[in-house]
């Protein structure tokens, strides 16, 4: 296939990218050259010919400013809207102006579609739409990319939870303090984390690109959401260091503010990936233990630690 990625630089796109590699492959960067294969666009311009695209057979959209980086003022609430929005239907655009647009758009999405407050409903992609600023955000994106339903390209909206990888992400951040020892719940501990490791959202990704009967929402979530308190534990016990101390919220609050805090690191989203199941996908981590388990986090066993991984249960 001829696939076109935007985010194709970011800490999924990488990945996604060396896991495509035996297709032929157009990143869209932003800048004012690119060299071929890749093609240049600006979002916030307008700019992408639909030329370009021509002869591509599927897109996938993962561009977007990333969400945690910045207090959520008035001003970045709305640019980091605009960098997913602007961008998603500038290709919807270019697709209705194609000769013969893609067959298949994948485009980003995320389980804040929910909500923050979800508490311990067990939430599918037939759960409504939650009412803060990220479900607000993540239903004007996933509506942007629909609009290319109408002239007959299949459309998949990845809900995607959070993102487990020793090479980025929030793993990538909590590993430092957790192998000193220093890791422990957020909050109350409570909320429901609802996680997918890097290679089974890419897996899960290829597997959507293939079949041609999954369309829609998907949730790109393992089938094992855990409690933040057990994460903390089960993380713990992979690196063999303790986790009784909860981390400080209150310094978080007044760095980020307490809605980016609340929305991202507090929030309670207990999500099932049901069309995936449905259509026959098999996690290859499934569960936290087998995830961390996965990775080799833990200390090396040439140093003479015995390595266990557990749960808190």
């Amino acid at each position: 296939m001829k696939i076109a990625i935007t985010g194709a630089s970011g800490f999924i796109g990488t990945a996604l990218r060396r896991a495509l590699s035996g297709h032929e492959l157009i990143a869209l960067r932003r800048g004012h050259t690119a060299v071929a294969p890749d093609i240049m666009w600006n979002p916030d311009s307008g700019h992408l010919s639909p030329r370009d695209l021509e002869g591509v057979d599927a897109v996938i959209n993962l561009a977007g400013e990333n969400i945690g980086a910045k207090r959520w003022t008035v001003t970045q609430k709305a640019r980091l809207l605009e960098s997913r929005t602007r961008g998603t239907a500038l290709l919807v655009r270019a697709f209705e102006r194609m000769d013969r647009p893609p067959s298949v758009f994948l485009s980003a999405s995320a389980i804040g579609y929910y909500g923050a407050n979800c508490g311990d409903t067990v939430l599918d992609e037939r759960a409504p739409a939650g009412n803060d600023f990220l479900a607000d955000l993540c239903v004007e994106w996933e509506r942007a990319a629909l609009a290319a339903s109408d002239i007959g390209v299949r459309v998949a909206t990845l809900r995607t939870g959070i993102v487990l990888d020793p090479s980025g992400g929030v793993l990538a951040r909590q590993l430092p303090a957790f192998k000193l020892g220093l890791g422990g719940r957020q909050g109350p501990g409570t909320q429901w984390m609802s996680w997918i490791t890097l290679t089974d959202h890419v897996r899960a990704t290829r597997f959507i690109l293939d079949n041609d009967s999954v369309d829609g929402p998907v949730n790109l979530v393992s089938p094992d959401p855990v409690t933040n308190a057990a994460f903390a534990k089960t993380l713990g016990n992979a690196l063999h260091r303790p986790t009784f101390l909860p981390t400080p919220m209150a310094p978080l609050k007044a760095l980020y503010g307490s809605e980016l805090v609340t929305s991202l690191l507090l929030a309670s989203q207990r999500c099932q990936p049901r069309r995936l199941q449905q259509g026959g996908f098999v996690f290859e981590q499934p569960t936290l233990d087998s995830a961390f388990a996965s990775m080799n986090i833990g200390p090396s066993k040439r140093s003479g630690t015995h390595v266990h991984s557990g749960r808190e249960r």
